[in-house]
């Protein structure tokens, strides 16, 4: 008998009638009796599908386009020149004062590829794949601090509580390997992205579908060893008693999140054999671990991506890489575009190359998608906060840059453009809504009814209007 206090109207509805709400509610979700279904078990897209993954490259802190993709004469020409005023007219900006100075980038550009790309000189490693890329040079955000956009771009809100991309594909679409989770994330930097788990959570989608965030050094996943003096047959037995319990109260309150407990430990459970074998670099040979500049047992961005790859050849359907240190302000040596930026390059660059170069030989780039940027742009005035003499940039909404590779994107093509200073952009904008329905077009999602009931909303990763568009030309 159900307790008084818990005995709700669904409660009162279950006593009157076998028929309850919630007993129809359940049956959608149990199969033969009391099992219940796998809510990750791997889906058919609904549309023909280009991607079969995704692995998404985050530069947490929103790398300087300027100086690294977005090659502009005309502003290295008018160096510490004062700032048109037409550019300050109406605008807001996080930490830039008064009429700043322009500055133009203080490293060397080249083209490279047969697209001609212009590249930075801090991206030496980079220029080994141009013409397996798309660079997109004009994509456009709203929110211009850290949380909101970082939030913006990988939800599709800038508040708490909705849904992250990588949780929406693995809700629409599950996972290839039952062993692992559907969503890993991974870290390096030093710290969380300035949005934190949010930007990998659930919101309101079912809590198994959020990131399962996993460590390159000790246990990749706390806690998921047996505890000391519990055998493996011991733990399985303890499960069992739990599922027994969770189905019960799951066939008594109808919740779906009862649901999600069951799999979670279950998944759990199949981790245990599963995660070290994935997540033990020293399984790959001297020469692998040399393309990425990788070293087992050590907390890299390196390792991260070579993690990625392995996890993504196991059937993970989202992995999504942090690297946090990207908001070159100029304040001091760490984040000034002569010394700070070359160090955060020289992180990232030899193995954002390598895991191109190495999915492509293994014939993976033809199915995952690889996508690579920061939540907004850099100012092409120079920040000077507080007077400082290091070189930085403000925060920037107007245009970015980021590139894609793999699955449906074209190889060797450079998109949009932005003008003469870099201040907006002046062709081909991709706004954050495009990109976010142009991967899930990619996965064979439809992104303008892919939708989620909650609070009487169907709510969707692209927002309650139509305003994202499919980047078409960014499509092979």
């Amino acid at each position: 008998m159900i307790p008084h206090l818990f005995h709700t109207r669904r409660q009162f509805l279950a006593d009157a009638s076998r028929f309850s709400l919630g007993a129809i509610a359940l049956e959608s979700l149990c199969a033969h009796g009391a099992n219940v279904v796998n809510p990750l078990a791997p889906k058919a897209p609904p549309l023909p599908a280009k991607a079969k993954a995704v692995i998404y490259l985050s530069m947490s802190g929103a790398p300087p386009q300027h100086d690294l993709f977005d090659w502009k004469p005309e502003l290295k020409a008018h160096n510490k020149e004062d700032c048109p005023e037409k550019f300050m007219q109406g605008e807001k900006f996080a930490f830039i004062k008064g009429l700043p100075k322009l500055l133009g980038t203080p490293h060397e550009f080249k083209q490279y590829g047969q697209s001609g790309a212009w590249v930075s000189s801090v991206l030496p490693h980079f220029t080994k794949i141009v013409d397996d890329v798309t660079i997109v040079k004009s994509m456009n955000t709203d929110q211009f601090n850290h949380a909101p956009a970082e939030l913006f771009i990988y939800t599709g809100s800038p508040r708490n509580g909705a849904g992250s991309m990588g949780s929406w594909v693995t809700y629409g679409l599950g996972s290839q390997n039952q062993d692992l989770p559907g969503y890993v994330v991974l870290l390096s930097g030093g710290s969380d992205p300035t949005g934190g788990k949010a930007c990998w959570g659930s919101g309101f989608l079912p809590g198994v579908f959020q990131g399962v965030q996993c460590r390159a050094v000790g246990d990749p996943i706390l806690f998921a060893s047996d505890p000391a003096g519990m055998s493996r047959d011991t733990r399985r037995r303890t499960l069992d008693a739990l599922r027994t319990l969770n189905e019960a109260e799951a066939a008594t309150f109808g919740d779906p999140e009862t649901v999600t407990r069951i799999s979670q430990y279950e998944l759990a459970y199949r981790m245990q054999l599963a995660v070290p074998e994935v997540f033990d670099l020293k399984k790959e040979p001297k020469e692998m671990l040399d393309l990425y500049g990788a070293e087992p047992g050590k907390g890299s961005f390196a390792n991260n991506c070579l993690l990625a790859r392995r996890l993504i050849e196991n059937g993970v359907r989202f992995v999504q890489l942090f690297d946090w240190g990207w908001d070159m302000h100029g304040t001091g040596e760490s984040n000034d575009l002569l010394k700070g930026l070359p160090n955060k390059c020289r992180d990232i660059d030899q193995a954002c190359a390598a895991l191109v170069l190495d999915l492509k030989q293994r014939g993976l780039l033809d199915s995952t998608l690889v996508v690579w940027g920061g939540e907004f742009g850099r100012t092409p005035m120079n920040e000077e906060r507080n007077g400082s003499k290091f070189l930085g940039r403000d925060h920037h909404p107007h245009c970015f840059t980021m590139w894609m590779a793999g699955a449906g994107i074209k190889r060797g093509y450079v998109h949009g453009a932005t003008d003469e200073l870099g201040y907006r952009v002046a062709e081909g904008k991709v706004t954050v809504r495009d990109l976010q329905a142009t991967v899930m077009q990619l996965l064979g999602i439809d992104p303008y009814k892919f939708s989620y009931r909650f609070q009487g909303l169907n709510n969707r990763l692209i927002g309650p209007t139509n305003e994202g568009k499919v980047a078409t030309a960014l499509l092979a």
